[in-house]
């Protein structure tokens, strides 16, 4: 019962996900517009403080804030190997949204990688849903979660500095990038949850904050500059798969959530895995073609 009321909850953050993430685009654009300038090699200062003045762009940021709530409610029931892959579904909401505003209808050849985006992990959450464990968390764990997350910022914020100072414009970065970071905010969620629930809150529960705050705030940035860069079907695509494959192969391979799955549910998984992959890689060309 606690499995699929967590999975209703993260179907419903995965809706307000898209729709938050559509008006958020939304605002992004208009002070480009307003300001005549760019923000795809990174928003300034100036572009960002205009934000909150956006009510789209503040919209937007209200129904993020609700999905959260949603995630995190859905983590406190299930397993995230089983919860967090379900944002899937909030790409086929996006999609609907981008076609609608411009008044079109989705193309064949956007609608087969959509669908193996959603039908990759949905096939994915299937298999987790009946094998996932949740085992209690030890501390080795917890600080192997915060030195991965650490190597992994110091990665991204090297390279970030880098495409920065040759004015590369690349939406598949901020895209990558946000998932990663939004893989490991999700993971520590989960391990602070699980830490309250069973009454074990400690100096690591702390530093799990302080990190979980860490990789949001720059995860939020890069979001927002992919939005600069790219389309937002396009950020929701790369968000729905790379940040759900993060957060599960932590949960597989350090908090072992999945240590009843058997050998053909793991080879289920490194298949939906490769499918929904090949499905954003697709959607990400086919955006590259249709944009300057």
């Amino acid at each position: 019962m606690n499995t699929s009321v967590g999975i209703a909850l993260a179907l419903l953050g995965a809706i307000l996900m898209s729709f938050g993430a559509h008006y958020q685009h939304r605002g992004v654009d208009k002070v480009e517009r307003l300001s005549g300038t760019s923000g795809a090699e990174g928003l300034s200062l100036r572009q960002l403080v205009r934000l909150l003045a956006r009510p789209s762009w503040l919209s937007g940021t209200v129904l993020l804030g609700l999905a959260i709530v949603c995630q995190l409610a859905a983590m406190s029931l299930a397993p995230l190997i089983v919860v967090q892959p379900m944002g899937a579904i909030a790409l086929v909401v996006t999609t609907l949204l981008t076609a609608t505003t411009q008044h079109t209808k989705p193309t064949a050849v956007a609608v087969r990688p959509i669908f193996a985006c959603v039908g990759g992990i949905f096939v994915f959450v299937a298999v987790a849903a009946y094998f996932a464990d949740e085992p209690r968390l030890e501390h080795k764990q917890v600080i192997t979660v915060l030195l991965l997350l650490v190597i992994v910022m110091v990665s991204l914020v090297s390279t970030w500095l880098i495409l920065r100072r040759r004015h590369a414009r690349g939406a598949l970065f901020y895209i990558a990038a946000a998932g990663i970071l939004y893989g490991f905010v999700a993971t520590l969620a989960k391990v602070v949850i699980t830490a309250i629930q069973t009454a074990s809150f400690d100096i690591y529960s702390v530093a799990c904050i302080v990190g979980l705050i860490a990789s949001a705030a720059l995860g939020a940035y890069f979001v927002q500059t992919a939005y600069s860069s790219g389309p937002p079907d396009l950020v929701i695509a790369g968000l729905t798969v790379i940040d759900p494959i993060v957060a599960v192969l932590i949960g597989l391979l350090v908090l072992h959530e999945g240590s009843r799955v058997p050998v053909w549910g793991i080879a289920v998984f490194i298949v939906s895995g490769l499918v929904a992959g090949w499905g954003v890689i697709t959607l990400a060309r086919d955006h590259s073609k249709k944009t300057p």
